[in-house]
């Protein structure tokens, strides 16, 4: 509202308003009023040490109090048995329990001072006496069988409630049913009387429970006569007459009830007559209410809470079969007085107006009126102005001594109320109550109230101006309300000041002045934000706020984590610490886990930013294992219940196996399925005693191990599999050495364990010689010298053989030419491959060619080639030389080979020579070559954040191999229909800068899910995506979050930190991961070394070097088990040390040999690596040549 010149309010106070409303300055005169009384009645119980009775008032001066008991001023009497507490300013007094019954009486209280009386209504207290029967002597009752009759009781009055029993002198209850019972009365009504109601010990009990007090009357005798008929024909029945009904109680025909509207309607009809009359109950012209009741076997109705519409005539009728027996009953409700709506106001008024009072009652009958004035009767007074009409009083052209306390009490036959009215006559200047200067503090865009309460008659006009210039205060912003108060809506910087508040009327004016400071609002400006973090590390929560400095003393910043406010413990084992604007949560456990808040709090505002903290923890063990059979007794059904995985998804169930026989305690894998599957279908060995564990492996690690399964025993069987790793080696001339692989323990099926050793000359022989040993070893003599033979080897238990072996092919013996030769140390091949040349296929892949030595210079037989390359740097940093050395060998005669598992971006120098059995000959000439750029490996992290209508904040770390020159990446994200979960729209975009690693993309959709595929790039392609699912927020939240921060160069920062600490533990956890080479399934922490060291002492048992006894100068020829380590393509250096020790490669020569394994001669392996081929050669003759692409 716009206000003219300056803004003005007029403080109109009602012409009726409430004493306790009346806002009268305490500095200003004003009449006494009742703030609190003892409502009456009070009855005093014997238990009470003393009755206390409060009269309370307020005024100024100070009202003084006396008293009236019994409409007689009340002095209080002796000291010893009443005590005055200050009775004439105080209004309380005490009465002790010791002589109460004297003070028994009414009592009203009167406060007065010079201005008038207020009092209150009358406080009746009630001292009951001990209840108690009369003593009388009660004659017998004589009665004829059939004839009613009634045991009158009377029971003494006392303090409700009261309970009346019927009972014998030895306390035995007066059995009571339809013919006898007792009335709301206490007396007992028999409705004909019978011969066993004969008895004189009738006793009628009173319980006053309240005051515990049970007093009886006098016990009364009762003779019942047999009937005797008038005629003898009468006396074959020997049942007293029927008898038609009458009505023990009520008596007469009609009787009246007044009751108190929700008072307990009882209305009750006792009759008597032979047989017993049933009662029924009819209102007279209208249905019973539903609320109504039936007690007594039907002689008492009941309604409670009794209401207008209950109003009216009841009948109850008593019938038997000789005749039914009448009573009329009138229900009148009536109602005490009450307000019609409230008490009279007090009023305020100026001399010379016109007072109305009116006292609005009702009532039924209606209340009479009665008028006081300061306690006094106020009658009809026309010559001075002052009239009674009924329920108002009138005062004409009223002056100041007309002021006072005028009471207003209405009476009917059930109650009173009573109504002090303070009427003030004055003329006053303005005085204002709110204090001057008082400081208004508020928040920058909050509304704030000035307040400027007056009190003045006539009533103040009030005006306010800001540096006495009323203009300023002028616009929409600026109400001026009822009260006097200047409210400002949505306060600025520029509204602080000084305002002045003007009270003005006819008798004078007055002002104060308020202070509005307007400070700036307390925010969060680097808040939490949702953060999963792996058990056992540091959780890092920010929050840092701004305020306006005004406020420093008062800040505090403080965190809530689930709705309660976290206390931080001093102590140095604690793991919060909070400082320098974060909440740093050491070795996070799953209890950590919930909703933080950060609370910045101010004394006049807070601002707070909430975030969830998810804690990603190694799965529960399983539960529930459970074993089922499936087609025989080695195959079973493992079932269990996985436990919780923490937030982060299994990825595979290992199942693990202890046997009894073999190893007792030690646990072996044995299978493992992926996360999605909650069984595992086992095959198992003959013989053993089996038990089963589970455990589960998510991205965090392995968690801990179920309980294990009851015993599971296995039949014996034949064995499953023929003995593998056959050798045939012959160290003397005329003998042949056959060695194998044993079976482990566990695969034998049975006792017994045996092999069968079959051999025969290659084309020579048809029939095979067969011999069977315990052994793993078998020497054949007599043989022919280096001549090609077939061996297999079966194995046999007590049940059964295994299955048909397959048929390997070894040679016997050299000659002594040969062994000469060794002696002179030219055992080893001469000559080296020559033409040496590379072909890089890919990045990681190249083939290599060279032609044959001849075979003059092998020197022996033939076994294959070693191939050697050394990695000398890579050119992401190409002034750091590395001396990275592998090898490959490649069994038998061949011209080319393929080495995989090349660095992409690299410079080489690769190598060949050939081996026999005595060793490795002379290497090739070193060919140089360079591996081409590739695509990067799969970014390890991608996370969402600062979800908005219309945007969605990405966060990721960069590839930890690169394999390249990063140039940026490729970000790919597909619209998904969220029911259907098909794809409805899809886009991408190139996001440039090798250093990006967060990205804000805009214009999505509200309120949509949306699947995201990130991909880092080199100038060779994209590496494979990361996939992450989120949703853009409904505009319903986007309310709640544009005071978000995620576009704040802090917040980036921020998230791009914790990607990074993201990234370092990824990287960690994956190199720990890959330790094992190649083979997967890492086993848990704490067991990988244990399970490492039982991989070699297995195969050490089953390998015993039966063959590396010392050697001499006749058996220099022969080699041990070690010098075959190279064959199994091991990695030796480059230099030709045949030396394996911890460089061998645990890639076997079948990865790499022609025809077997995933790689071939003709290179159809190739389509395992990815990249594409890359074109050129290196070819090398007499040193280094040159190298095309």
């Amino acid at each position: 509202m716009r206000l003219a010149g300056s803004l003005q309010l007029v403080v109109l106070l009602a012409l009726s308003t409430a004493a306790k409303d009346l806002n009268i300055p305490p500095e200003v005169e004003q009449l006494p009023t009742i703030v609190f009384h003892t409502t009456g009645p009070i009855i005093a119980l014997p238990s009470d040490n003393n009755v206390t009775i409060r009269c309370e008032a307020r005024g100024n001066p100070p009202p003084e109090y006396r008293w009236t008991k019994d409409d007689l001023d009340f002095i209080p009497p002796q000291p010893a048995t009443i005590r005055s507490y200050q009775l004439a300013t105080d209004g309380t007094f005490v009465l002790q329990n010791k002589s109460l019954a004297r003070f028994q009486g009414k009592y009203r209280c009167y406060a007065s001072n010079k201005l008038g009386t207020a009092m209150t209504e009358t406080i009746e207290l009630i001292v009951p006496s001990m209840p108690k029967f009369p003593k009388e002597t009660v004659e017998p009752i004589v009665v004829e069988e059939g004839e009613p009759f009634v045991l009158q009781c009377n029971p003494p009055k006392g303090i409700s409630p009261r309970k009346i029993h019927w009972m014998s002198i030895g306390l035995q209850h007066i059995e009571q049913d339809e013919r006898v019972s007792m009335g709301t009365d206490g007396s007992l009504y028999f409705a004909h009387a019978l011969q066993k109601d004969t008895r004189q010990d009738y006793c009628c009990f009173a319980d006053f429970f309240r005051i515990r007090t049970i007093v009886h009357k006098t016990a009364m005798a009762v003779q019942v006569k047999p009937w005797t008929p008038q005629y003898e024909s009468d006396s074959s029945d020997a049942s007293p007459p029927v008898r038609a009904p009458v009505l023990l109680l009520p008596s007469g025909v009609q009787t009246e009830h007044v009751l108190l509207k929700g008072a307990e309607l009882q209305l009750e009809c006792l009759p008597g007559g032979y047989p017993t009359p049933k009662v029924e109950w009819m209102k007279m012209g209208d249905k019973l209410t539903p609320r109504a009741t039936f007690d007594n076997f039907g002689k008492l109705l009941t309604i409670a809470a009794i209401e207008e519409s209950d109003e009216g005539k009841y009948m109850c009728i008593a019938k038997n079969s000789v005749g039914q027996a009448v009573h009329y009953f009138d229900v009148i409700v009536e109602e005490s007085p009450k307000w019609l709506t409230e008490p009279p106001h007090s009023q305020l008024t100026v001399i010379g107006s016109d007072v109305h009072i009116k006292c609005s009652v009702s009532g039924k009958p209606q209340p009479d009126i009665m008028w006081r004035k300061n306690g006094h009767i106020f009658e009809d007074d026309p010559l001075n102005n002052k009239r009674v009409l009924d329920d108002t009083i009138v005062l004409h052209n009223a002056m100041p001594d007309d002021s006072g306390v005028y009471q207003c009490e209405a009476a009917n036959r059930h109650g009173v109320v009573l109504g002090n009215v303070n009427i003030m006559i004055m003329n006053t200047a303005p005085l204002i109550l709110t204090q001057d200067y008082q400081e208004y503090a508020m928040i920058l865009g909050e509304d704030v109230a000035m307040n400027c309460s007056a009190f003045g008659s006539p009533p103040p006009t009030i005006s306010w101006a800001k540096d006495e210039t009323p203009e300023t205060i002028e616009g929409e912003r600026f109400v001026a309300l009822q009260n006097g108060s200047l409210q400002i809506s949505s306060v600025e910087k520029k509204d602080s000041g000084e305002y002045v508040c003007v009270a003005d009327n006819s008798e004078g004016k007055s002002s104060i002045t308020a202070v509005l400071a307007v400070k700036d609002p307390t925010r969060i400006a680097n808040g939490p934000q949702d953060m999963q973090v792996i058990s056992g590390t540091t959780a890092q929560l920010m929050c840092q706020a701004e305020y306006d400095k005004s406020l420093e003393d008062s800040l505090e910043v403080f965190w809530i984590k689930d709705g309660e406010k976290m206390t931080h413990s001093t102590e140095e084992r604690s793991r919060y610490f909070v400082g320098d604007g974060m909440l740093q949560i050491m070795n996070v456990n799953l209890s950590d886990e919930g909703v933080y808040t950060c609370m910045a709090r101010t004394r006049l505002d807070e601002a707070n930013i909430t975030a969830f903290l998810t804690v990603l923890d190694v799965p529960d063990a399983p539960q529930n294992l459970e074993i089922s059979g499936l087609n025989n007794l080695r195959n079973i059904r493992l079932d269990w219940v996985p436990g919780s995985d923490h937030n982060s998804s299994v990825i595979e169930f290992v199942v693990e196996y202890e046997e009894s026989q073999w190893e007792p305690g030690k646990w072996k894998e044995l299978h493992k399925v992926p996360g999605s599957q909650a069984t595992a279908e086992l095959a198992l060995h003959g013989h053993l005693n089996y038990q089963f564990r589970v455990y589960a492996v998510n991205a965090v690690g392995p968690g801990p191990p179920s309980e294990p399964t009851e015993r599971y025993k296995t039949p014996p069987a034949a064995p499953d599999r023929n003995p593998e790793n056959i050798k045939i080696q012959g160290h003397l001339p005329h003998q042949m050495d056959i060695t194998w692989e044993p079976l482990f323990p566990v695969e034998h099926n049975g006792p017994g364990l045996e092999y069968k050793v079959s051999y025969r000359k290659l084309a020579v022989d048809d029939t095979w010689t067969e011999h069977l040993v315990k052994r793993h070893s078998f020497v054949v003599r007599n043989t022919s010298t280096f001549i090609p033979y077939e061996i297999k080897i079966q194995s046999k238990n007590s049940h059964g053989w295994g299955p048909e072996p397959k048929i390997t092919t070894g040679y016997s013996g050299e000659d002594v030419v040969f062994r000469h030769c060794l002696r002179e140390n030219v055992s080893v091949p001469t000559a080296a491959p020559r033409d040496v040349a590379v072909e890089v296929i890919n990045t990681t892949v190249l083939r290599v060619s060279w032609t044959p030595v001849p075979p003059a210079t092998l020197r022996g037989h033939l076994r294959g080639y070693h191939v050697h390359w050394l990695r000398k740097r890579s050119f992401l940093n190409p002034d750091r030389i590395l001396d990275e050395r592998h090898m490959l060998s490649f069994p038998g005669k061949r011209t080319h080979a393929i080495v995989p598992r090349l660095d992409a971006f690299s410079e080489y120098t690769l190598t060949v020579n050939v081996f026999n059995k005595k060793g490795n000959g002379p290497s090739s000439d070193p060919v140089s070559f360079t591996t081409p750029e590739g695509v990067p490996e799969q970014v390890p992290i991608l996370t969402t954040s600062n979800a908005r209508r219309d945007s969605i904040r990405l966060v990721w770390g960069p590839p930890p191999v690169a394999n390249g020159i990063l140039t940026g990446y490729l970000l790919q994200y597909h619209l998904i229909n969220e029911t259907t979960k098909e794809v409805v729209d899809s886009r991408e975009m190139n996001i440039t800068g090798p250093d990006t690693t967060h990205w804000q993309l805009e214009g999505l959709e509200g309120g949509s899910l949306y699947l995201f595929h990130l991909s880092a790039c080199t100038r060779a392609g994209c590496g494979p995506p990361l996939s992450q699912e989120s949703s853009t927020v409904t505009p319903a939240r986007v309310a709640v979050q544009q005071r978000g921060i995620s576009t704040k160069g802090w917040f980036i920062g921020t998230m791009c930190a914790v990607a990074l600490l993201t990234l370092i533990v990824l990287i960690v956890c994956f190199m720990r991961r890959n330790q094992g080479g190649k083979y997967a399934g890492t086993p848990p922490p704490g067991r990988q070394d244990m399970l490492a060291m039982d991989k070699v002492k297995e195969k050490e048992d089953i390998h015993p070097e039966e063959q590396s006894q010392a050697m001499n100068d006749d058996t220099f020829c022969e080699y041990s088990d070690s010098d075959e380590k190279p064959l199994r393509g091991s990695l030796c250096s480059l230099d030709g040390d045949d030396a394996v020790g911890d460089s061998v490669s645990r890639d076997s020569l079948v990865d790499y040999a022609d025809g077997g394994g995933e790689f071939s001669e003709d290179g159809s392996f190739i389509g395992e690596y990815s990249g594409h081929k890359q074109g050129g050669s290196v070819t090398a003759h007499n040193g280094f040549g040159p190298v095309t692409a």
